[in-house]
């Protein structure tokens, strides 16, 4: 039982050194061919589930085999959870911030007036963020109106039309 609890134990230290330090040793696990699933976070938990899922089993049972068999299959599921959540975290920060180009086409509602020939604000859902931008357009648009982007006029300023509905 002792072997398991250091198992496990020296999981969670891992798991400390790596939420503390992954920046300098990310490269490690890159060299050894693992890419964006291998990472120091997922080897730390493969190693604490093991361990600990391991002494468990073995205080349950009294059986080494069974132990080290449930131990490595809960240590191979939180490992590759672990794997998996950080490269859709890593994904969705690989993505960035929408871009102007991608506003065409999204609805959203005036929050101040737009006059004839000037600017106005109109609030979009775009990717999940809330955008206030500059907007114009062919005729006056009270606060409140559904509107759909036209056009993209600069990165902070589009021209929009209204959606009646």
């Amino acid at each position: 039982m002792t072997a398991f609890i250091v198992i496990g134990v020296i999981g969670v230290l891992l798991l400390l050194l790596f939420t503390f330090i992954d920046d300098h040793l990310g490269g490690v696990f890159d060299a050894l061919g693992g890419g964006d699933w291998f990472s120091g976070a997922s080897l730390a938990g493969f190693l604490g589930a093991l361990g600990f899922g391991g002494a468990i089993m073995l205080s349950l049972t009294g059986s080494t085999t069974l132990a080290t068999l449930v131990g490595a299959a809960a240590g191979l599921l939180l490992g590759a959870l672990v794997a998996w959540v950080l490269y859709k975290l890593k994904r969705t920060q690989d993505q960035g911030a929408p871009s102007a180009e991608g506003l065409l086409g999204v609805e959203g509602t005036v929050v101040n007036a737009i006059p004839v020939d000037g600017f106005g604000e109109v609030k979009l859902l775009h990717s999940g963020h809330l955008t206030k931008v500059n907007a114009r357009a062919s005729m006056a648009l009270p606060v409140g109106q559904p509107v759909e982007v036209t056009d993209v006029i600069s990165p902070t300023a589009v021209r929009v039309a209204p959606l009646y509905r």
